[in-house]
This record gives structure tokens, C-alpha cells and sequence, in this order.
């Protein structure tokens, strides 16, 4: 790796781990790609307010599409991934993890690869705390349990083929199909 990609590598992971907009405070934030056309992000959201906040909607150039999304069980083992439309409940004083088989930053028709030490540009925007843009550092080689969260290792963006899982009508790259 070149001073310069790991200078640019260092100064983003400072900037994931840092970001703060009002009380709102992002860390340990990293993306991945699952397959060609679509990656994941994932970090921990501390609010330190004295008001509940919510996570309503997130924005990047990285994808043809960006959603918040989460699995849901749909029995006998079956885990369905879909879009969370309203948002994602940040309590005063608490923190939430977005992590690989749970909630996260699903990224659908990626305008170019997720390389290893590059940075994805992501806005979050939050119901009282408004806009946190981030500049989420690329961790290919991240494992599960390395988040400093449990994590649900079995639906791992990583290791799986993202493709596998049922995200409803659409697919990554936002063309209708029946379902996989």
C-alpha cells in the first residue's frame, strides 16, 4: 500500500469514527462488497441527547440505490432482507449497531467496486439531528465478530452471495423480479 492510500485509508477511519452532528455520534464504521453489484455498511449510532432521534433515510453516489434495510425471520430458517421505511429508532441516551445480519446500509447497483481501503461517501440523515456525511472506510477483510457487537454471522453480507437472500420485488440493481 502506498503512504498515500494508507494516509487516505487512516484519515477516513478517523472521520467514521468521529463524525458527530448535534448528539449524534457514528464509530466504527466500515462497507463491503458482497458480490460485484452490492455491499453493505455498518457502524454503531450513539445517541448521547436527551430526545429519542431516528435514522430516516441514507443517500451515496456508491449505488444506483441506498436503503436502510434489516432481516426478518420468516421461519424454518428462512431470513428475508427488506427495506426499513420508517427508520430506525435511536433512544436518548442509547446506541444502536448496524451490523451484518441485522439492520444496515444496503448499497444496490454499485456504481463502481468496493476496493480494500478505498472510502464510500454516504449522507445519514436523522429526524432531529439532520445530515452526517461520512466517509466510510472499505474493509474487505473485516470478520464478524471484529464490529466489537454480536453479530448474526450466519446471514453475513461477507460470506454469502448476496443475490441468495429475498430482498421482495427488486433486485440490487433495481430491476423488478419475482423473487429469487
Amino acid at each position: 500500500m502506498t503512504l498515500t492510500r494508507l494516509t487516505a485509508a487512516l484519515a477516513a477511519t478517523c472521520l467514521a469514527t468521529i463524525a458527530l452532528a448535534e448528539d449524534i455520534l457514528i464509530e466504527d464504521a466500515y462497507a463491503r462488497a458482497s458480490n460485484p453489484r452490492a455491499g453493505a455498511a455498518f457502524m454503531v449510532i450513539h445517541n448521547h441527547g436527551s430526545e429519542d432521534d431516528r435514522l430516516i433515510d441514507v443517500r451515496s453516489d456508491a449505488a444506483a440505490r441506498v436503503e436502510l434495510h434489516t432481516h426478518q425471520d420468516m421461519g424454518d430458517g428462512v431470513m428475508k432482507m427488506i427495506h426499513v421505511e420508517e427508520g430506525i429508532a435511536l433512544p436518548a441516551g442509547g446506541s444502536h449497531a448496524l451490523a451484518r445480519g441485522g439492520d444496515h446500509v444496503m448499497f444496490m447497483g454499485l456504481t463502481a467496486p468496493f476496493e480494500q481501503g478505498a472510502t464510500v461517501a454516504v449522507t445519514l440523515t436523522f429526524e432531529r439531528a439532520g445530515e452526517i456525511d461520512l466517509a466510510i472506510p472499505v474493509d474487505l477483510e473485516r470478520q464478524p465478530q471484529a464490529h466489537g457487537v454480536t453479530d448474526h454471522g450466519a446471514h453475513d453480507h461477507g460470506a454469502t452471495d448476496h443475490d441468495a437472500h429475498d430482498h421482495g420485488a427488486t433486485d440490487h440493481d433495481g430491476h423488478g423480479h419475482s423473487g429469487h
